[in-house]
């Protein structure tokens, strides 16, 4: 089996192209820097701009696809864009994926929060009932027993619901937390297209600037 998974990851990254350093390209092509957001606002903070949604979906995907391997961001513009422009797309996706990064963490602490909730409550209400079985004890009362068994219950479906939460959540949530720092924290690269590049070069060989 491990070898089948080595060769189909090697598949996988075969399809990206590679920097010279050996790191997964992960490309973006859009026409104008402001496609990249729901609703371009210069004035907004960076991780309030919410980027499209679309793109979110793929930069997640692709880096979860990817795997392990080392990754770069690499977006491509119609028009090169200028410095400030560059500076705000590479802020933009680190101060954003944080912000994602930090939602997740908040929603993962609630997640324990609600799960040791239960489990304690669930172990309280199984000890009032093993209490309640010590004192009707001998007493042959349909009602006594139903209360003892019905505390009982109770106090197993809150025990597993609060581990049962925690089992299937916790992973989930630390594979999200982890996935959103790898691109928080990936390089940005930025690349000319093709016809801008094709305009450079009857640029320089005219003597002029493009």
């Amino acid at each position: 089996m491990g070898g089948k998974d080595m060769h189909a990851k090697k598949r996988i990254l075969d399809r990206y192209e590679k920097t010279d350093k050996g790191s997964v390209i992960i490309d973006v092509a859009a026409r104008r820097v402001e496609d990249l957001y729901e609703d371009f606002d210069r004035t907004a903070p960076y991780h309030k701009q919410d980027f499209d949604a679309d793109l979110v979906e793929y930069l997640t995907e692709c880096a979860r696809e990817i795997g392990r391997a080392g990754f770069v961001l690499r977006f491509m513009f119609e028009a090169f864009p200028s410095e400030e422009f560059r500076e705000r797309v590479k802020t933009s996706v680190q101060k954003f994926f944080i912000y994602q990064r930090e939602r997740e963490l908040a929603a993962m602490k609630q997640m324990l929060g609600s799960s040791v909730t239960l489990l304690v409550a669930g172990l309280v209400i199984l000890g009032i009932s093993l209490w309640v079985n010590h004192l009707i004890e001998g007493q042959e009362l349909f009602i006594n027993d139903l209360l003892a068994e019905g505390l009982t219950i109770v106090a197993w479906v809150a025990m597993w619901e609060g581990v049962a939460t925690f089992l299937l959540n916790f992973v989930p949530h630390l594979v999200q937390i982890r996935l959103f720092q790898r691109i928080a924290g990936a390089e940005v690269l930025f690349y000319h297209s093709a016809v801008e590049r094709a305009g450079q070069r009857v640029g320089s060989a005219g003597g002029g600037h493009v």
